[in-house]
């Protein structure tokens, strides 16, 4: 048979619909009540049911997964790739409170792989269901020229929803003497791969094949777990220790953790929610602790946390001994152990530890901390011009400085 012309210049429309007839069995596990219609039409269609709430408000985010889509092109392992992108989407939208609804997905390449493309939707179809989060649709290009040989690139959008009023708003709720519980990460994520990758495969010129003292498996096995999603044990957290007003769905397990403490300072007459124990959440991805939990400060408030309280691991361990990049920058980039912060009442920090320690899927990061004691002493400030996080060795922190505000989603 004479080859289509569409084909021989690199577009392969009947082989895209081959490919793309194995999603209804791929996806039929993410599928959701509210979804309508089947995959396939021109939009995918969802029918929220408002009588559950009183003022829905719906939370959306987008994201890609970055230069971690390297690790996965040299070890030519795809079905990854998916689950970071749709956890990390899902963790973005979970700090606000909001319960993931549906996830649409975007794979650009150069050339159609069915196996590259099947493990990739696998990916999808499999956090999608373990954030109970339908994947209603999508988008698959072909574009020759595009893309180096066997490369390709992804990137997701999610949409939520959470009650208005009980929206996670730490400009409102965080106040002077909060506890910061930190959860452990499952590694680099999806950010800092690209410094990563300079220090471990150009400067020490190792391979993703490399076996490295204190790494659990190869360099490239470290790299390539993945992102953890937050997004079920933070709905348990607040279902338990922030009670709505109104029934709310829960959902599975989740990560690990530890505690910092937080010093904060006046902010005002309390406009906060008595019942609130947890008043603020930071999803620690790009720009680091120092970029991201000044997000949810109160303009004059200051958060310090002590290094040495949590053991970190030894990914970041090595990047920080043979990278050469200042320590205040490893704080910026890399997430250095901690994926999940929580700012926590006081009062009620070692409830919501020992809550977080009992998920098998999560752990508290800390060292030596327990019961009756905190993790470490901690500055206490009243910022001159916004909120800062500083992190420091000591009782009196100096150096990494960062304004509230962040970096807008990379």
């Amino acid at each position: 048979m004479k080859t289509k012309a569409y084909a021989a210049a690199g577009v392969n429309i009947d082989l895209g619909n081959q490919v793309k007839a194995t999603l209804p069995q791929l996806l039929a596990r993410t599928r959701r009540p509210e979804v309508l219609g089947r995959v396939g039409g021109f939009g995918g269609l969802f029918a929220l049911d408002t009588r559950k709430y009183r003022q829905p408000v719906l939370v959306s985010s987008v994201d890609g997964v970055g230069t971690k889509l390297k690790i996965a092109f040299a070890l030519d392992r795809h079905d990854t790739i998916g689950q970071d992108l749709v956890n990390h989407c899902v963790n973005d939208i979970a700090v606000l409170g909001a319960e993931p609804l549906f996830f649409l997905d975007y794979l650009g390449a150069g050339r159609l792989e069915p196996r590259v493309f099947t493990e990739i939707i696998r990916g999808f179809a499999q956090a999608c269901a373990e954030n109970r989060c339908a994947l209603i649709g999508g988008e698959t290009a072909q574009m020759p020229g595009f893309y180096a040989p066997g490369e390709y690139d992804v990137s997701g959008t999610i949409v939520g929803v959470v009650e208005k009023d009980r929206l996670l708003d730490g400009r409102r709720l965080v106040k002077p003497g909060d506890a910061v519980v930190g959860i452990a990460s499952s590694g680099l994520h999806t950010n800092g791969y690209s410094l990563a990758r300079k220090i471990l495969f150009e400067q020490l010129k190792l391979k993703v094949t490399s076996r490295v003292t204190g790494l659990n498996g190869t360099l490239g096995e470290e790299l390539l777990k993945v992102h953890l999603s937050y997004g079920p044990l933070i709905q348990r957290l607040l279902k338990r220790f922030n009670p709505p007003a109104a029934p709310r769905r829960a959902s599975a397990p989740q990560p690990r953790t530890s505690t910092f403490d937080l010093r904060t300072r006046d902010q005002g007459p309390g406009t906060r929610d008595q019942g609130a124990a947890i008043h603020a959440l930071a999803h620690i991805t790009g720009g680091g602790f120092v970029d991201n939990l000044p997000r949810v400060l109160p303009a004059k408030c200051d958060v310090a946390i002590q290094k040495g309280l949590w053991e970190v691991p030894p990914i970041f361990q090595l990047l920080a001994a043979k990278g050469g990049v200042e320590e205040a920058e490893l704080y910026q980039v890399f997430n250095m152990g901690v994926g999940l912060v929580a700012l926590v009442a006081s009062d009620r920090a070692e409830t919501v530890r020992r809550a977080i320690g009992s998920s098998r899927a999560h752990r508290v990061v800390d060292r030596g901390s327990h019961a009756g004691k905190r993790a470490g002493a901690v500055g206490l400030r009243r910022a001159a011009a916004g909120g800062r996080l500083l992190v420091s060795a000591g009782k009196h922190p100096r150096g990494l400085t960062a304004r509230p505000g962040g970096p807008r989603g990379i």
